[in-house]
Formats: structure tokens, sequence, C-alpha cells
């Protein structure tokens, strides 16, 4: 269903293409007082743009220059970096890079989220958060929010940020976009330029529409896929016309709903196209790379099809040769558009926050004072740090879009900063859902929701409601209240209740179960390191009741509990994904201390730490991981609600879920994955990878008894599949004793 999705979406981007255009004769030298004006067009088309690179590259190799460009979709966000004074290798540099490839992800890079969006994806994993307004739900405009778009080109463009006016800009340049509610092309010739390429490149529900002057655009393949007509009217003798659409496929290929829904779009596409290229010219020179049926949302793509297209352009040299200019004329072009460029360049003015984010003025302090800085808008460091302070604003989750623009106002360039909240928030909720079933009749089955009301008060509070049923019932509550702008520091009074089940083993036997029954609350003081970590310390109270749901009625029996406890932690985390992790590393380190001077029955302390590191390289992946816990001055009189148990996948694989258990535990893993499938390839369409590990752990009842000599050694094999409900595993455990286990999960995460 979700290829599907994006097959409809994206569909816009491309244009087909339509029978080859005849031969144009070449064009003749000429002299160079009379050199023939040479306009651009670069048709959209999606990663298939990749193509505009490599024909910019021959472009500039055989020294013809460029007068104008027009361009649509991706073209025009090719030839609008162009058009702003970069060269095709800093245009290719860009397209090729993972920053560019996330700018099309959704959900978007870790790395670029607060610390508190990041502990989400332990147990909230459906990654499509449903906004909540007046009890019914909001769903998103769009797959992809843009945010990462918008900061790329920014930060490549921003020299030029200034020009309001793109027959100013190094290179003459128009974009086309779609009108959403006339159907009608609009040509793009002023304002912000980020803008208009966004506008441009804006695939309905792939990408929100774009608001310009009252108009909402989106995609100008929907119009205009190749603009001929509009480079034309720029005052050009000769177009050098790049069309990278799709063809229409052969019956044969016509198999599915998205197939024929692909075709029936791009025919209706191709008769625009087909419009403009009757409107060539003798001497005009088409160029159409040979793409195949290159996916247009596979960005993997890109580096092949830029390689085609600069093959399609130097198939075409004789037809180029007549656009030729000298050697010192080209030099004397290249040192104008970089002058352009440089000149557009205007010293940093006043900081402003744009009207309609006024009531966000608290939240945009840190970026406003980033932006205040002295010097011109042309130097990359503060690009680099204005686009810093942009990503920590928005990684915390409350905006759609968290931008600047740069104002021309008596000689200087006025950084207006806006912000845009999410169009289906500020309150949302996310779903979890976990299954494990070890095939002998233990199977635990839980569903979760959180619901988050955000965008509480100047700091953006929250107060989040997690709810859970099943084998695990739980509910709990936190109330977030940053106490600066940047949301680094913030008190958090919190509540839960949960029941959950203990075994109580002895000798790897089960002598009993017990249901357990929690009630705890608090309130923790705490700081964000960045956006990697988190240190918090309070207070808590834990009262509950543990009764003997199993067993022998000799065993001992329940008991109630009433603590009261000192509370610090310690988390880092710069793993790049939760489910399936490649790169990265977590820590987290707990400590718990029960004291009679708070009105506990006695004092106690509890220890735990857990650390995973993650390599990967091609489609291997090698991953450590070790978990530790401690009952520090408790070694046998505490509750059940104190033991560690093991057992169970990744946790002595080989023997059951909680088969053992103490009031010590350790245990080290080595896991190895190789991804063997990936979205797109095969039956399965989803990431796929096979998977070993080997363990090596115990839990022991007194403090003077741990040690490696008892160890127990286990190990798995399995298949991991990263689907939209979140990361499912099938595998089979295995132990030094024979022991052997099946395991179904769903909801897993590292």
């Amino acid at each position: 269903m979700r290829l599907l999705v994006f097959l409809l979406a994206l569909v816009p981007l491309v244009g087909a293409a339509s029978a080859a255009h005849a031969d144009a004769a070449p064009v003749a030298p000429a002299a160079a007082d009379a050199r023939p004006r040479v306009g651009l067009v670069l048709s959209g088309g999606g990663a298939r743009g990749g193509a505009h690179i490599g024909v910019l590259k021959v472009l500039e190799a055989e020294r013809i220059r460029i007068d104008a460009i027009a361009g649509t979709s991706m073209g025009a966000v090719v030839g609008g970096l162009y058009a702003s004074g970069l060269s095709a290798a800093e245009i290719e540099s860009l397209m090729f890079s993972d920053e560019w490839r996330d700018a099309f992800r959704e959900p978007g890079p870790r790395d670029r989220r607060s610390f508190r969006r990041k502990s989400e994806d332990r147990n909230f994993l459906v990654n499509f958060p449903l906004g909540i307004e007046a009890g019914s739900f909001r769903l998103p405009k769009s797959l992809i929010g843009g945010q990462r778009l918008t900061q790329a080109l920014r930060k490549r463009t921003l020299p030029v940020a200034a020009v309001r006016d793109f027959d100013k800009l190094p290179t003459p340049f128009r974009a086309m976009a779609t009108d959403l509610e006339t159907g009608d092309a609009v040509e793009l010739g002023g304002g912000d330029l980020v803008t208009a390429l966004r506008a441009s490149v804006a695939a309905p529900g792939v990408f929100a529409p774009v608001d310009i002057d009252g108009r909402l655009l989106v995609d100008g393949g929907l119009a205009n896929n190749l603009p001929v007509e509009v480079a034309r009217a720029m005052g050009v003798d000769v177009l050098i016309v790049v069309d990278v659409g799709f063809p229409l496929r052969k019956r044969a290929g016509l198999e599915s709903v998205a197939t024929i829904t692909n075709q029936m779009l791009a025919i209706a596409i191709r008769g625009g196209s087909d419009a403009q290229r009757r409107l060539m010219r003798d001497g005009d020179i088409l160029l159409e790379p040979v793409l195949g049926e290159a996916s247009t949302f596979d960005f993997e793509v890109l580096s092949r099809a830029a390689g085609l297209g600069e093959e399609a352009a130097r198939g075409a040299l004789g037809r180029l040769a007549g656009l030729r200019s000298d050697a010192r004329d080209y030099a004397a072009y290249v040192a104008r558009r970089s002058a352009a460029r440089e000149a557009a360049a205007l010293p940093i003015g006043e900081v402003r926050i744009a009207q309609d984010a006024e009531r966000y003025e608290t939240r945009l302090r840190a970026p406003a004072a980033v932006a205040s800085a002295s010097g011109t808008v042309a130097d990359d460091a503060y690009a680099v740090r204005l686009d810093a302070a942009l990503t920590e604003v928005h990684g915390r989750g409350d905006f759609e879009r968290v931008d600047y623009t740069v104002e021309p106002r008596a000689g200087r360039g006025d950084i207006v900063l806006d912000a845009e909240r999410n169009p289906w928030g500020p309150n949302y909720i996310r779903f979890g859902l976990g299954i494990e079933d070890d095939f002998s009749g233990g199977a635990t089955y839980n569903a979760a929701a959180r619901i988050v009301l955000a965008d509480i008060g100047d700091f953006g509070a929250e107060w989040v409601w997690d709810l859970q049923v099943g084998s695990e019932p739980r509910i709990a509550t936190e109330y977030h209240q940053p106490l600066d702008a940047r949301g680094r520091w913030f008190i958090a009074p919190q509540a839960s209740f949960d029941v959950r089940d203990v075994p109580l083993l002895r000798d790897g036997a089960r002598l009993a179960e017990y249901r357990l029954r929690t009630s705890e609350y608090g309130i923790d003081f705490g700081r964000e390191l960045g956006n990697w970590g988190e240190v918090r310390v309070g207070l808590r109270r834990v009262t509950g009741h543990s009764r003997l749901r199993l067993g022998d009625p000799a065993s001992p029996p329940g008991s109630d509990f009433d603590v009261r406890e000192y509370f610090a932690r310690l988390s880092y985390d710069t793993l790049d994904s939760r489910r399936f992790p490649r790169h990265g590393e977590s820590f987290v380190a707990e400590w718990r201390g029960e004291h009679s001077d708070l009105g506990s029955s006695g004092d106690a302390e509890l220890f735990t730490a857990d650390w995973l590191l993650a390599r990967s390289s091609g489609r291997h992946t090698a991953m450590l991981w070790t978990t530790f816990g401690s009952n520090v001055g408790d070694d046998g009189s505490g509750s059940v609600r104190t033991l560690f148990p093991l057992g169970g996948f990744l946790d002595l694989s080989g023997l059951g879920p909680g088969s053992v258990t103490g009031r010590h535990a350790a245990i080290a893993r080595a896991i190895y994955l190789r991804q063997i499938g990936r979205r797109g390839e095969g039956f399965l369409d989803v990431p796929t990878y096979a998977g070993l590990s080997l363990e090596s752990g115990n839990v022991w009842g007194r403090r003077g008894d741990i040690g490696f000599g008892d160890a127990l050694t286990h190990g798995s094999l399995f298949i991991g599949l990263d689907t939209l409900l979140g990361p499912v595993y099938l595998g089979t455990g295995f132990g030094e004793g024979g022991e052997n286990t099946f395991y179904l999960f769903l909801g897993r995460t590292f």
C-alpha cells in the first residue's frame, strides 16, 4: 500500500517522453560578437533529473554559456541552483550526498530529532502520527514535510537569498509550478528563490503545497513539464531542451493498479510536453537521456542518471559545437557569474520574526541570536550555524517548518525567521504494537498508544499520556515543562500504574509466578544534552502489591510495599534507528536509592546499565550489546519487583522468556546482521535482514556469586523485517545445554 501511495503521488514529477524529435540542424559557429544567446530547458522527472547534472557538466566542459534557464520540478531545482551561481560539480556534490537523500525520506534521520522525540521510538513504532482535534483525527497534508529539503537549498543559495528578481541572478531563471485550485501553470520569475523551488517540486501528497502570494502551488509538472515557451520568452536565440520524462509502458508492463494509474497520468502530462516540443525551432537541440524505467523517487539512481545525461550530451556534441565560446570569453563568463553571486550577498541587517510566527518568538530566540551575527549572508560558517539552530528547533517536533528569508533593505539583508506549526497538530497520537510468542504456550500481546498534548505555553510544554492494554496493562502520564527557550532544562512531574507477571525460579525451575501491581509517582528535574542525551534526577514514591498467581501454595506469599527513593538516570543515544541500527551508540545508566530517611522501611540501591554499539559497512552490520543490573546492598531481602529476568530472544535465546531470575544479572551479546532485501526489492517490499547472535550471561542471587565461570552461552538465528507496524522477527534460539526455542516477535527494538 505504501508503494502505491508513493507511485500515485510522485507520478506528477515525471513527464512522459514522446516520439523522438527530428534531429535539429547544427547551429553554425558564430563570431565572438554575434554569439547566439542560449536558453536551457530542464524538465521534471524526480530522481531521473540527475541527468540534468550530467548535461551541465558537458556544457561546462565544452565552454557553452547559458544565458537563461527555465525548469520544472527537479529540473527547476537543478536549474535554480545553477542560476544561483553554483557549478555543475557543486550541484553534483550536494545531490550525491547523504544530506540530499535524507531530504526525501520521512521520518528523517534521528540525529536531527531532539532526544525527547527519539525516546518515543522504543515503544511507539508506527511512524505516522495522527493529529487530534475536537475528538477527531487529522492526517498530515503530505508524506514529507520538506524541512530538510528547504534547509539544504537555503545553505547553497544563501548568497543570492536577497535577490527578488530572478533576472538579476547570476543566470536569469524561471521555475514552473501549478495552481492547485485552478490547475493553471504558474511562471515564477521573482520572490524568494528557495520558496519558488519548493513550490515547483511539491508533488501533491508527497510535499505540502506552498503558498505564494495567496496561491496554493504544487509541482509544475502537472501543468507544464517542459517549459519551452517560457524559456523562449527570456530573449534567447537557441534552446537546449533536456527531457527526462518516463517513456510510456508497453502493454505487458501494465499489470497493476499502480502502473495503470501511472500510465493514465503520464499520458495526460505527455500532451502538454508534446505541445511544448512543437514550439521548438530549427537550431534548437533536444536531449533525451536514455533512462529506461529508472524510478522517479529512488534517489539512489541519481548517479546513474547523471552519467546517462552526460552520455546524451556528448552524443550531441556535433550539434552543440556552434555554441562554444573561446577560452577567454568563457573564463570571463564564469568570472561574471561568480562576481554576481558575491555581489548579491548583502551585509546582515536586522533580525525579525515573521508576523505569523510572533507567538513562537520565545522558541525562536536561539536561531535569532545566531542570525544576528556580523558579516554577510554569504559566509559559509554563518549558514551552517543558522542551519544547526533551525534544526534544533524543528527537531522538537512542534513545527512542520522552521525557516528564514533574507529581505533587502537599505543595502543590507534582514533575516526574517518564520515557523509553521504542524498542520495536523499540535496534539497527536502515536501507536505501538508488541507481540511475543515462543510457540510453547508463552505468548504476550500488548497494544499501546501515546497521546501528546503539545505546544502549551511559550516554552512549548507537553502533557503526555501513555495507555497500554494486553498482557501488561499500563497507564502513565508526564507533564514536561521546559524551563528555558531552548527546552534544555526541564521539570517533569509524573505518575504511572502497571501490572505485570514476575516469575520466581530456583535452579532453572519455575517455583511460582506473581502478579505485580505497581503505582509510582514523583517529580524529575533534568537537562537535555544537545539532542544526543539527557540527565534526570528526582524523587519517587512506589507502592504496590505482589500476589501469588501460579505455583505451589507453599511458595512465599505476596506482599505489599511502599517505597520512597531517590532517582537518577543518564541517557545517551546516537543510533540511526531503534529498529535495525546500522550506526551509532546508546547508553542508559540508572540508579534508584531507597532510604529510610524518606520513609522507606529499609535502605537499598538498584543499579542498571545498558550499552549498545552498532557499526556497518555496505549491507553488513555488527553490534555489541551489554546489559547489567544489580541490587546493590540487597542480597535477598527485597521484593519480587526488584528481580532481574533473563531468557528469551537475544537474552539467552535458548531459554524461554523470563526463565531465570536473580537479584543480579549481566549479559553480553555480539550480533551480526546482513541486509538481504531493501524497500522496492523482492516480493516483501520491506527492508529485510538475516542475523545471528552469540550471547553470554547469567543471573545470581548474591553479589559475591557473580563471575564469568558460570556464565551461560547461547545464540540465535533469525530473519528480521522492518515493517510499517514495527520490526518483525522470526527466529530460533539455542543454548550450550541443548536448549532450543522458536520465536515470533512484532515490535521489539534495540
